[in-house]
């Protein structure tokens, strides 16, 4: 059965998923139970074995999906040194805002166009260093982590929610690293993870930001880390519907293994690759195949006719083939994201079946051929 769900968040399902998966969820039953917190700390401990977390770093569960688990380490980390952002898409320059415009740290910004990457060589790493290990509405990720130095002084925070379980991570290169339920696994959002080192830990415990902290975000009592956020204890209360449908699609994971999971977002990504090599009408938005992202993966127009099209033209003209192809039952959701260039965006991660792939992207040529017309 053709699944048609490209969702670059919250993403599609695991294959074979049906809502019998959340039969043994602990429906009405407090998360402080010992049923509740069993769960949780099912679902940490999981976490921490696919994803080959070192034993010295910590793994909890935050509010407010990927974005509430970084917005918790920006603002109760940052603040003793200077810090450098890296940004080139839309999310990370989100954190850069939250940075200079919310807690006024003094920051460098390093900033490259959509589809480039900033020059990682000029990263100070005197300073904290927050940075995306994919940028989810550019389809640009980092080539490798070698650009990090293990000597370095300050922190690297890293979101990295669209490449946990569908891209390496050198866990020796992040101290803190987040990501949500809804991305890689396809679970469902509202719920992220939050990884620290041993370094994040002791910065967390020897420093107090000068800004308020919202509840959800702190994470010390008594003046130390409260290590039972990191065994279950959540801050506030979770979705334990939520909950399960993540613990299934982590033995889904498991029985797979961490290998086959990139290997299947890779699998998918080289499908799209080989369709654009045979066609003269699209390209990647990433300028180069290094950077190119496997799960969230961007696609642009190359006709002469599309890009002298007035923004808000191009705009139109990609969302009548989406929404046209969603209308069919084909490929739902696979426009750009609202504040990237116009074009088409596919998750390929590791939940997508290769042939729903290959199915869309034939539907889409198709859409594209009866549509090209009206460019004039």
């Amino acid at each position: 059965m053709h699944n048609p769900n490209f969702s670059s968040g919250p993403c599609s399902k695991r294959p074979g998923w049906s809502f019998d998966a959340l039969k043994e969820a602990a429906l009405g039953r407090s998360h402080r139970s010992a049923l509740g917190r069993k769960k949780l700390k099912d679902a940490i401990e999981g976490s921490k074995k696919i994803l080959g977390v070192p034993a010295d770093y910590l793994l909890g569960i935050m509010a407010g999906s990927d974005t509430g688990a970084f917005e918790a380490a920006l603002w109760t980390l940052l603040g003793p040194r200077p810090v450098t952002v890296l940004v080139w898409e839309a999310f990370s320059r989100d954190w850069a805002t939250d940075i200079e415009k919310q807690l006024k740290v003094r920051a460098t910004v390093l900033q490259a166009d959509y589809g480039k990457l900033p020059d990682l060589g000029r990263v100070d790493w005197k300073n904290d260093v927050v940075f995306v290990a994919n940028g989810t509405t550019s389809g640009v990720r980092i080539p490798d982590w070698n650009w990090i130095p293990s000597n370095r002084e300050g922190l690297a925070l890293c979101d990295a929610t669209s490449a946990v379980f569908a891209m390496e991570v050198d866990w020796a290169k992040v101290d803190v690293l987040t990501y949500s339920w809804q991305k890689c696994l396809g679970g469902e959002a509202a719920h992220g993870v939050l990884v620290l080192s041993p370094r994040a830990v002791e910065r967390l415990e020897t420093y107090d930001p000068p800004w308020p902290l919202p509840k959800i975000f702190r994470m010390k009592k008594g003046g130390k880390l409260n290590r039972a956020i990191f065994d279950g204890d959540t801050i506030n209360t979770p979705s334990m519907l939520c909950v399960e449908d993540y613990l299934d699609a982590l033995t889904w994971a498991e029985g797979i293994g961490l290998p086959g999971l990139i290997r299947r977002s890779r699998d998918n990504l080289r499908i799209v690759e080989d369709w654009v090599a045979g066609r003269d009408w699209v390209e990647f938005l990433a300028a180069s195949p290094e950077i190119r992202s496997n799960t969230s993966v961007c696609l642009a127009l190359t006709s002469e006719k599309f890009r002298a099209l007035p923004v808000d033209k191009k705009d139109e003209f990609i969302r009548r083939i989406a929404g046209e192809l969603s209308k069919a039952g084909v490929a739902h959701d696979i426009a750009a994201y609202r504040d990237a260039p116009p074009g088409f965006r596919f998750w390929c991660g590791p939940t997508v079946e290769p042939s729903d792939i290959g199915t869309a992207l034939q539907a889409l040529e198709d859409a594209y051929r009866r549509h090209s017309a009206s460019l004039g």
